[in-house]
């Protein structure tokens, strides 16, 4: 047989005895953005008609440092698929060996130059290497999907941060009001305490509730600069550019949404960490497959090709070319018990696997349930807040036009107002808890609202 026809037939042996070899490879994933938006469910986040929320979570999926290494980790993940996949494939080396030697009872010196070519192959017969790269591709849909709940999380403390941000907004506005109000009230009484119609029990008690106003402001607009500072982070800015960070006023804000009566089970299949957790099983019943074929024989093709030529032997021809094909089968027969450890191992994490799947479907029933809860809850504080504030409107109405028939004081007046900006203060606080509760329902079902 010619030496072309063996190196045919060895070539077809290494093809041949892997298919996905030379015509499957892990194709790069689609870049575009677009899917980055899907993975937020921008849409939902439209419905607020709120241009400033919508454009800080599109900075965010462009500029925030998490996503960004989120995004990184997927991208490793698809290159050690690469570095797996590899080892199904032939290792090849070329060489280049010269030499300069001197043979015994000889005056001469003679040189000699090898190019060998050798090629190590482990035949995957038993798809051992196949379900290794499957196993590591697992890995990589498992880290796809934390990709996306990293996406939802970011998006969520956006939403909540920003909300809670534009509530306070309005909550500044109503303490400066309530403190003037009660500066108001504090001044009148020192009159009237003066002319002894007010008692300085009174007095001191008005003092008291004008110097802890001030200090409410204080902590309320701390609160605000750590968000603000928070948000920044959180979109990629500076943290000391918030000064640039625009919001809707809160009286622009759209009505709340329309709260579900119930959420269905199959949006719990759909959350990310449900996902993952399928993944892993799916992982983990992989690897113990693998465990199972390491007690199989290790079959190796060797091969190699070699020009030597030798000097005044006629140069580099196929007369100087050496070629060597060999094959083994290899089957350990002692190991120490190391193998079936490793299988006992395997199938003791695709057990734990398993009972963190049975955990996490727990989990997600009870934090979409909590969710939709909270969200009920308290919106019906929000609606008796609300329709308290609305017959304390009522009250203030008509105080002023007793105020202005000359039946009660200024004092009164100025008591009643601030009676109305309190509850003022609790509506507020409450519709921004719905907000916030909105959010994490949709954290909940892992954005598919």
């Amino acid at each position: 047989m010619s030496t072309k026809k063996i190196i045919v037939i060895f070539l077809l042996l290494i093809f041949s005895s892997n298919p996905s070899f030379a015509i499957k490879d892990i194709r790069k994933e689609n870049t575009n953005i677009n899917y980055k938006y899907e993975n937020v469910n921008i849409d939902w986040w439209k419905s607020y008609n709120d241009a400033y929320l919508t454009g800080y979570i599109e900075k965010a999926i462009k500029d925030n440092n998490d996503l960004q290494v989120s995004t990184l980790k997927v991208e490793q993940a698809r290159q050690n698929i690469k570095l797996r996949f590899a080892k199904e494939l032939p290792n090849a080396q070329i060489g280049f060996s010269p030499a300069l030697y001197k043979t015994p009872f000889t005056n001469s010196t003679s040189s000699s130059l090898s190019v060998p070519i050798v090629v190590n192959y482990e035949a995957d017969v038993f798809l051992k290497n196949r379900d290794k790269t499957k196993s590591m591709k697992k890995l990589y849909e498992a880290q796809k999907i934390q990709e996306r709940a990293a996406y939802i999380a970011i998006s969520s403390q956006i939403g909540a941060t920003y909300f809670n941000i534009v509530g306070l907004d309005r909550l500044i506005a109503l303490q400066k009001q309530l403190i003037e109000d009660r500066k108001n009230i504090y001044e009148l009484m020192k009159i009237r305490n003066d002319y002894g119609l007010t008692s300085t029990a009174d007095l001191t008690k008005a003092e008291k509730s004008y110097v802890l106003s001030v200090a409410d402001l204080s902590d309320l607009e701390k609160a605000r600069e750590i968000l603000l500072r928070s948000l920044a982070v959180l979109i990629g800015e500076s943290p000391e550019n918030i000064n640039n960070i625009k919001r809707v006023s809160y009286d622009k804000m759209v009505e709340l949404q329309t709260i579900p009566n119930e959420i269905l089970s199959e949006v719990i299949v759909k959350r990310p960490d449900y996902l993952i957790a399928e993944k892993m099983i799916e992982k983990s019943g992989l690897d113990v497959k693998i465990a199972k074929k390491e007690f199989l024989p290790t079959i190796n093709i060797f091969g190699v090709y070699s020009f030597n030529s030798i000097h005044g032997a006629g140069g580099m021809g196929w007369e100087n070319a050496l070629m060597a094909l060999a094959g083994s089968a290899m089957l350990d027969v002692f190991k120490g018990g190391a193998k079936i450890a490793n299988l006992r191992l395997k199938k003791n994490l695709y057990e734990q696997t398993v009972q963190n799947y049975y955990k996490t479907n727990l989990i997600a029933i009870k934090e979409v349930n909590d969710a939709l809860c909270a969200l009920k809850f308290d919106n019906n504080k929000y609606e008796k807040n609300l329709k308290s504030y609305n017959m304390q409107e009522k009250d203030y109405y008509y105080t002023k036009i007793k105020y202005s028939d000359g039946l009660i004081s200024q004092l009164d007046l100025i008591q009643q107002r601030e009676n109305l900006l309190t509850t003022n203060k609790l509506v507020i606080s409450s519709k921004i808890n719905c907000y916030i509760n909105q959010i994490s329902l949709y954290k909940a079902v892992g954005g598919n609202l």
